[in-house]
């Protein structure tokens, strides 16, 4: 290269040249200057469109029923339904997305979403012909979280309590019906932990915490299954502290209301065994307790 192009070791631009040159230097020194808190000018320049468009709430609602009927996917069907309503907070897609959200939500096991989903229906739309359904959900899934009888039954007691809800907001409902049969089998439950705790008392000779456990079955869980057990551990529980008339009591009011059972013949036995017949005093908690009940 010749001298006549260089001079003092720099590159020779023509003056339009130079002048782009130092328009485009300005350009890329200004970029990081650029629109402070409102996002970079680079940023903008490079960015592609993505321009939000919406979709019609059927179109969303009916692929959520698809991923969850067809497909099984229950969290990508809550996306859809979820997506309702946000693009359409205030429709009738909305409304149904969100009872199909907890339902969703039951299928795929995930009981606390249901719960939040139904809750939230019912508090806005307490009058749709629907929320005596949600309610249903809110209770199911709190019935379907009921732990085996060696644990806390907490969660037994809130399944009651929101079973018995749905009774009483919507008691004509087909769901009045299934919510009653529940409440039945919780209680069950219920009565299922105090006679395990009962009998745990009963192997350690302390007869007085049991006598309670069984009495307690006895007052408060009449109609279960455990009731016939409970009233022959009360005769074998007062047979041993040497409370004969509350075990003869026990044993009679046993046989009446359950002739056929194996417990009463079992306590018929036992109170044999010490020389006494079943008889009941009607003064007795125990006869005072199943009268009028109907058994």
């Amino acid at each position: 290269m010749s001298a006549q192009r260089m001079t003092r070791g720099y590159l020779l631009v023509s003056p339009r040249a130079r002048g782009l040159l130092q328009a485009a230097t300005l350009f890329v020194l200004a970029l990081p200057l650029a629109g402070c808190g409102t996002g970079s000018l680079w940023d903008k320049f490079i960015a592609k469109d993505d321009t939000f468009v919406e979709e019609p709430a059927d179109k969303i609602y009916n692929e959520g029923l698809y991923l969850m009927n067809e497909k099984k996917d229950m969290k990508a069907a809550n996306k859809k339904f979820e997506e309702v309503d946000r693009q359409h907070p205030y429709s009738d897609w909305a409304r149904k997305s969100l009872l199909m959200s907890a339902y969703a939500s039951y299928q795929g096991g995930d009981y606390d979403s249901c719960i939040g989903a139904a809750t939230r229906y019912v508090t806005l739309h307490p009058g749709s012909p629907d929320a005596a359904y949600a309610q249903y959900l809110i209770a199911a899934s709190h019935y379907d979280q009921i732990p085996d009888i060696n644990r806390d039954q907490g969660r037994t007691e809130k399944a009651i309590a929101s079973l018995e809800e749905v009774v009483r907001k919507y008691p004509t409902s087909e769901y009045a019906t299934s919510a009653k049969a529940k409440i039945e089998g919780a209680r069950d439950q219920l009565a299922g932990k105090e006679m395990n705790v009962g009998r745990y008392y009963m192997q350690k000779r302390d007869y007085t915490a049991a006598i309670n456990r069984y009495k307690a079955v006895v007052t408060q869980y009449q109609t279960t299954r455990h009731v016939e057990e409970a009233l022959y551990r009360l005769t074998e529980s007062y047979m041993a502290i040497g409370i004969v008339g509350e075990a003869q009591t026990a044993a009679a009011v046993l046989g009446h209301n359950f002739p056929d059972s194996r417990w009463y013949k079992d306590a018929y036995n036992l109170v044999k065994s010490g020389g006494l017949e079943p008889s009941e005093n009607q003064g007795s908690w125990i006869s005072r307790t199943f009268k009028g009940i109907g058994l």
